[in-house]
Parts: structure tokens; C-alpha cells; sequence
């Protein structure tokens, strides 16, 4: 099966976001769902559930997305559209990344950036401005491709309430 030219959502984002936290490109789950980590074996909305104390994982979509605005975290990936055969960020090709810069400048209480898996960091670490006074994390992607365990996934990820 040849690759697909897949395109990535619009950010989630508030004027009060603090925290960022960007993933590669949506997966063929999450794009047909139009959903943010729609995976059901994908460990994000677990993970960043242990970060802002509530149970992400158990919610509605929509409530998920109320929730992460109301802890001032919003969502986005660095890739804006890339060629990919399936889900799998090995099989990125002809990336064509998001403007990360003019972003983070709608951004004036952002004070952390943190990239969901190696892809997004290789990637997203190009695209980023001079920054000062925001710190950038890179975390062990929240897909379950990524074996680590979640123990010692969240255990990273409680890095992140250090924005909040």
C-alpha cells in the first residue's frame, strides 16, 4: 500500500495556555475520529491525566479538551502534513513542519514545551524561536509502540506539572 498524504488538526490552544505539548503528525485513528490520541492503546490522555489530576482518560472527547484548557495545557503537533504508510512515526516522509514560532508568540504565559516522542523533538526542536524563560522537555512518546511501561512513562511526564 502506498504512502498517504496525511494533514495534522488545528491547535488547541488559549491565550493562557502554559504548557505545550507537541506531538508528531495524528495517526490514522485519530484522523478518522478528528480526535487528538484517539488510539485506544495510545497512553496520552492517561499520562497527561496523572499530570493535571483528573481522569482524562475516562472522558468524553469534548470534556478532555475542556479540562486541558481549564489547566491552561494545549495540544499540537510540529508537522503540518507528511507522506505516511499507516501510523507509525518511522514511516514519516516529506514532512512539512508547522510554524512553531509564530505560535509560541500568541503565547505570552507559555512557560513550557514539551515534545510527545523522539519524532516530534528531532523535528519541532528545528522549528522553535530563541527562548528564554521557557523550559523544553522531551518525553518518552505516549504511544504504546514505545514499550518503556507506563510507570516509568509517567514518571517523566509528572515533569510537566512543573508548568502549571
Amino acid at each position: 500500500m502506498p504512502a498517504v498524504r496525511h494533514a495534522s488538526f488545528a491547535p488547541h490552544i488559549a491565550p493562557d495556555t502554559r504548557l505545550l505539548i507537541l506531538g508528531s503528525l495524528p495517526g490514522v485513528r485519530s484522523l478518522a475520529q478528528q480526535q487528538y490520541y484517539a488510539h485506544p492503546t495510545n497512553q496520552f490522555w492517561r499520562l497527561l491525566g496523572e499530570v493535571i489530576d483528573q481522569p482524562l482518560a475516562d472522558l468524553p472527547y469534548g470534556d478532555r479538551l475542556v479540562a486541558l484548557r481549564e489547566a491552561k495545557v494545549g495540544l499540537w503537533d510540529v508537522i503540518r502534513s507528511a507522506e505516511r504508510h499507516m501510523s507509525s512515526d518511522s514511516q514519516i516522509r516529506e514532512a512539512e513542519a508547522h510554524d512553531l514560532a509564530a505560535l509560541i508568540a500568541e503565547l505570552p504565559d507559555l512557560c513550557m514545551i514539551a515534545f510527545n516522542g523522539g519524532k516530534a523533538a528531532a523535528i519541532g526542536r528545528k522549528q522553535l524561536p530563541p527562548l528564554e524563560g521557557t523550559a523544553i522537555v522531551d518525553l518518552p512518546s505516549s504511544s504504546a509502540a514505545h514499550t518503556i511501561g507506563f510507570a516509568a512513562k509517567r514518571d517523566r511526564w509528572l515533569a510537566l506539572r512543573g508548568a502549571l
